[in-house]
């Protein structure tokens, strides 16, 4: 890529999102050859085509001087219908509103912000995102690469890049100083925003001088989102050493974390196999029914009182994604009475959490599918011994049911 002079007014801009919208998309626009070979555009015009490219269409924003040229980009190409923008009035409810479209929903959206304070505020907004593993991309006007000194909406201090230094202390960040790094930000945006185990949000920030400025690649060449295959351990010695482990164990608990929103019917489906009770982390609340039998709530610091009579009694332990944070017994010791962990994680650093712990690394729906697929034909279950463990975990939590609407029924003071 190299820098080229400034590209021809809002002409080009309009002709291209006309082209784009005839085409049907930008996919369909390089597939036809409309955007084919070397093109030169606004940095802004690049990073919009780069995003939609990643399937991001949807821009909630509160735009300011800091970020007007990438604003008028947005207006030309939704009045195509291409993409579609918000005007917030908030930026912590702004980058709130972006983390539960995600969450939610599963689609992914962009926050934009001008300079200064609504940065900093959608920054420390995003840290439900950061905490959560939601992929957001968080755009944010900065000052320019010119070195004239801080400005009036700047960290006042007579340094450049801090606004980077914050971002990246939060998580990755870019900081676009030129338009020939945009494939780069987008490359590591893309690994950022849809990785699949650990997602998160990511800061682009876009300095007032850089936006505007041409440049000159080839769209076809803009990072699209990865699809990786779901890896699983290469061989079945340690599937059947877990199942070995599960049979001859009949108080089972199953640590359910965050990371396990996305294998529900997996995780319920190994819990009725094996005769486990669930323990829930506030992060994966909903994976298991409240109504299932099985389903103990949250345990730990936070936990419930059958939650956490769950773990004080549990003598097997089987944790799929979690991070082992202080609600998830960070500090080791929360199990007083197992002496053996099946830990199921992609996270090479989690999956090491215990001592005595048969690691099975990788993919969690996929190993689950593995291990209950290992499982149909036992009918552990159905053993007399599961069966009263599950009944004394039920009488817990039904005694934790009547506690909870013991205080729903008092009247106000």
């Amino acid at each position: 890529m190299h820098q080229g002079n400034a590209p021809s007014s809002a002409t080009a801009i309009e002709s291209r999102a006309a082209a784009i919208a005839a085409a049907g998309g930008v996919e369909a626009a390089i597939a036809s050859g409309g955007l084919a070979g070397l093109v030169t555009l606004s940095c802004c015009e690049a990073l919009l085509l780069g995003l939609m490219r990643q399937g991001v269409s949807k821009f909630f924003a509160i735009f300011g001087h800091g970020s007007t040229a990438l604003a008028e980009t947005l207006r030309v190409y939704e009045a195509h219908g291409l993409v579609r923008t918000w005007q917030f009035r908030n930026e912590v409810e702004m980058a709130h509103a972006a983390t539960a479209l995600r969450w939610t929903y599963g689609e992914t959206c962009a926050v934009i912000t001008s300079i200064g304070p609504g940065a900093l505020q959608a920054m420390a907004a995003s840290l439900a995102a950061s905490s959560n593993g939601i992929g957001v991309y968080h755009i944010y006007g900065d000052e320019t690469t010119h070195g004239e000194g801080y400005n009036m909406q700047q960290v006042p201090k007579r340094e450049q890049g801090i606004y980077g230094q914050l971002t990246a202390l939060m998580g990755r960040s870019y900081t676009l100083h030129t338009p020939e790094a945009l494939r780069e930000a987008l490359r590591q945006g893309a690994a950022t925003v849809f990785h699949p185990t650990h997602a998160g949000p990511f800061y682009l920030l876009t300095p007032i001088n850089v936006q505007p400025q041409a440049v000159t690649l080839r769209i076809d060449a803009l990072p699209r989102r990865a699809e990786l295959a779901p890896q699983v351990p290469a061989d079945d010695a340690a599937l059947e050493r877990a199942v070995g482990i599960i049979l001859s164990h009949r108080r089972i608990a199953i640590k359910a974390g965050g990371g396990t929103r996305r294998f529900a019917d997996q995780l319920r489906r190994l819990a009725e196999l094996s005769g486990a009770v669930v323990l829930l982390s506030p992060g994966s609340i909903g994976v298991l029914p409240d109504a299932h039998p099985q389903n103990l709530h949250v345990a730990g610091s936070k936990g419930s009182m059958s939650g956490n009579y769950g773990m004080e009694h549990a003598e097997l332990l089987i944790v799929a994604g979690s991070r082992a944070v202080c609600q998830s017994d960070c500090s080791g010791i929360g199990y007083p009475k197992v002496r053996q962990v099946i830990n199921i994680n992609a996270d090479a650093d989690d999956v090491q959490h215990y001592n005595q712990s048969l690691p099975l690394f990788g993919d969690i729906g996929a190993i689950l599918d593995r291990l209950n697929a290992r499982l149909e034909a036992r009918h552990a279950a159905a053993e007399p011994d599961r069966q009263a463990w599950l009944a004394e975990c039920l009488a817990q939590k039904r005694n934790w049911q009547a506690f909870k609407q013991d205080r729903y029924d008092a009247p106000p003071l």
